[in-house]
């Protein structure tokens, strides 16, 4: 079986350089005596390190055939994807793995980008988070100072990169301004010198562009790195003591394991995003119980799906606009409807599925990742029950979106939809869908 290959750095240097395996490899033999074959070169870009001295003389014969400098550092050999996989314990700790994780998504992204998920390590994750003893002081000495005034300033960077993932789908650049820009700003901060008070506002902050890079990643399929970014996010968020935005990232750790198929650890997350909240306000109720709904679906437990969905209805109703925070303020009653749309669907009940359909779609203008995956999904629930018109429609509202909103969980809806007319296409009205988005579905 043909192994998928994970030293993206210098399978990238060799495409550049033009070489096939057998020629790279005896240009390498030429440089330090060595006896490699081509088989050797795969298994290097297949996670296998070479000595020092082979690594020398591979950065030399690419710096020879690129005219450029490459160094040992630029070939993917030393990569540490471990950091963020483990909740860090101290402050220390925690900004030390931070900063490596931030520059490993700068500077080592395609890397990062192939790094594992492992479930397990998400519910130890969450783990920590519940039980681990708070941190009795976060204040630093550093040869910068940094003031509340520069917290504040955290917060605008933070809606504005909120606002663009919303709208176009983290696949697409901003993830990576966001990810330059903790490296670049956010990181030398967390390294200064703060109060306790500043500092765990800072912690904070973080906590915030953290988590919605963790989410970009998701979104565009990266979920070891995105796992990585929740676990160092969710510490920062521990940091400045507040449990409200750390349940919302379990939460989002919930999602993403139902999204995986991994149903037992998502109902473990979601169960201790609702313990770790206590008595959160309702609007943080609703993004929670929504969350455990979705992961009952998928283990199949219709009772408790049924009862969360209604605690998340309850909580909803009673929230008041301005009262939660800040974060929470998105998850609406289409949110929740889209939810409960899912969530039946999962059930095989596609018929009560439908019945949410118009309220799902109820969304504020800038939400078009959430209104494709949401046309999208009642699409696909309307072909499994046979109603093919009603299938096209939704999937004609959907489709454009592919041109505007670069996500991966869009492309897997349509692709879905797309599995599901596919039996249908001697039907006019399937087929007439198929020839109007030939183009975008083609690349779905």
């Amino acid at each position: 079986m043909v192994r998928a290959i994970s030293n993206h750095d210098l399978h990238g240097l060799l495409d550049e350089a033009d070489y096939s395996h057998g020629a790279f490899v005896r240009q390498i033999n030429l440089a330090c005596g060595g006896a490699y074959d081509a088989s050797s070169v795969y298994w290097w870009l297949r996670g296998r390190r070479p000595d020092p001295t082979t690594r020398t003389a591979i950065a030399a014969v690419l710096t020879r055939r690129l005219h450029r400098a490459v160094t040992a550092d630029h070939l993917g050999f030393d990569h540490d994807l471990s950091a963020g996989l483990a909740y860090p314990g101290t402050p220390g700790e925690t900004i030390d793995t931070t900063a490596r994780l931030w520059d490993l998504s700068v500077h080592h992204a395609a890397a990062l980008a192939a790094a594992p998920y492992v479930s397990d390590a998400a519910v130890q994750t969450a783990l920590a988070w519940r039980y681990d003893p708070d941190d009795p002081d976060w204040s630093r000495p550093g040869p910068r100072t940094v003031t509340a005034i520069d917290v504040e300033a955290l917060a605008v960077y933070s809606a504005h990169f909120t606002e663009l993932d919303r709208r176009g789908g983290g696949a697409g650049t901003t993830r990576a301004l966001v990810a330059d820009f903790l490296y670049r700003q956010v990181s030398p901060m967390i390294r200064a010198s703060y109060t306790d008070a500043v500092g765990r506002d800072l912690m904070a902050a973080a906590a915030g562009l953290a988590g919605q890079l963790a989410y970009m990643a998701y979104d565009a399929g990266e979920h070891g790195a995105s796992l990585r970014h929740f676990t160092t996010a969710l510490r920062l968020s521990r940091a400045s003591g507040d449990r409200l935005y750390g349940a919302h990232l379990l939460a989002n750790l919930a999602t993403q394991a139902v999204y995986l198929g991994h149903p037992r650890n998502a109902v473990r997350l979601a169960a201790a995003a609702i313990d770790g909240a206590g008595r959160a306000p309702a609007e943080v109720r609703a993004r929670l119980h929504a969350a455990a709904a979705c992961a009952y679906a998928v283990a199949g437990d219709r009772r408790s799906c049924t009862t969360a969905l209604r605690k998340a209805r309850t909580a909803i109703d009673r929230a008041r606009p301005g009262a939660g925070p800040f974060w929470a303020a998105y998850f609406s009653p289409a949110h929740l409807a889209g939810t409960a749309a899912r969530c039946y669907r999962d059930l095989q009940l596609h018929h009560r599925a439908v019945k949410y359909g118009p309220a799902a779609l109820h969304l504020p203008h800038d939400s078009s990742r959430t209104r494709a995956l949401h046309t999208a999904l009642l699409a696909t629930i309307h072909a499994a029950t046979g109603d093919l018109d009603e299938a096209c429609r939704y999937g004609d509202q959907a489709v454009p979106h592919l041109r505007t909103v670069e996500s991966r969980r869009v492309r897997q809806r349509l692709t879905e939809l797309t599995d599901r007319l596919s039996p249908h296409r001697r039907v006019p009205v399937v087929a007439e869908f198929f020839d109007r988005h030939h183009h975008l579905l083609a690349v779905a």
